[in-house]
């Protein structure tokens, strides 16, 4: 395992090293083994605080609430603001400081596990790229965070620590989703939020791709590239499966007849509405009101 700094610690700072005997312990459980904490920590405004190794055998993850900082690795060098990550994958020799006129608060956690590649890949972090992640700041993180440090004071408990390796998978999945919602933030002239308001908006009816684009002031094929770059769908598929959603709803929570429910989205025909719905959900919408009511 990489070791933490020796920054001196004060009275809220935490710094909480996962002891070797459990690190083997979390290797080796099938619930933990693809991705577990090393180490983790809190230092509010960590003045004079720095950091330099040459050889990197775990992964870090920085998250930065308030000040900023400075990072650098063999390919990037640049500044670590509010609201943003520093990820730096095993193998990756670096060096990170604190701002001296502006000293950040940050969150941390050292990770390994067989699958912890892939979580660097899910949270778009490419080989010889910027370690560098605009995620805002989130409450939610935080939280999660805050959560994942509560390990520190269950006296080793094994137990306490499987619940804190999967608290940082959710960490890290949440994190992909703050990383979507900051992007979408961040496009001009589109607010990804407020067109999807108004596919919820009128779920019940047909909305064309014109009336999207227009809703987003772009022309259709940039409107349609943005939009799948944010959410890995097409404006058209998203809002399709948005319906099919409602749809599920609506056989679970209501005695409308499969017609009634077609007819709830804006289906005329509830025939093509049935091969849409079995299309995306996999089940005829019968058999879903059966699984979900047996």
């Amino acid at each position: 395992m990489s070791a933490p700094s020796q920054w001196p610690l004060p009275e809220n700072g935490i710094r909480f090293l996962t002891p070797a005997f459990m690190v083997d312990k979390l290797a080796r459980h099938p619930l933990t083994q693809e991705c577990y904490p090393t180490a983790m920590g809190f230092y509010p405004s960590a003045d004079r605080h720095r950091m330099e190794r040459l050889h990197h055998n775990d992964n870090l993850l920085i998250y930065c609430v308030d000040g900023k900082g400075h990072a650098e690795t063999a390919n990037w060098q640049g500044a670590i603001r509010t609201g943003e990550l520093l990820l730096l994958p095993q193998g990756i020799a670096h060096h990170y400081e604190a701002d001296p006129d502006e000293p950040w608060t940050i969150y941390w956690v050292h990770y390994q596990g067989s699958g912890a590649a892939l979580f660097n890949q899910y949270l778009e972090n490419r080989a010889g790229g910027p370690p560098v992640i605009e995620a805002g700041i989130s409450p939610q993180l935080v939280a999660h965070f805050r959560g994942l440090l509560a390990v520190h004071r269950t006296g080793y408990n094994t137990r306490a620590f499987i619940n804190a390796a999967n608290q940082l998978r959710h960490l890290l999945t949440h994190i992909a989703l703050e990383i979507r919602r900051a992007r979408a933030s961040s496009q001009d002239s589109f607010n990804l939020e407020a067109v999807q308001n108004l596919m919820l908006d009128h779920i019940g009816q047909t909305l064309d791709l014109d009336t999207l684009a227009a809703a987003a002031n772009l022309s259709k094929y940039h409107f349609s590239s943005k939009y799948k770059g944010l959410t890995g769908y097409s404006p058209i598929k998203h809002f399709l499966n948005m319906k099919m959603e409602h749809a599920c709803h609506l056989l679970d929570s209501s005695q409308l007849s499969v017609k009634g429910v077609a007819s709830a989205l804006g289906y005329d025909d509830p025939l093509y509405f049935s091969r849409q719905f079995s299309k995306t959900v996999g089940l005829s919408p019968r058999a879903y009101r059966r699984s979900v009511r047996s």
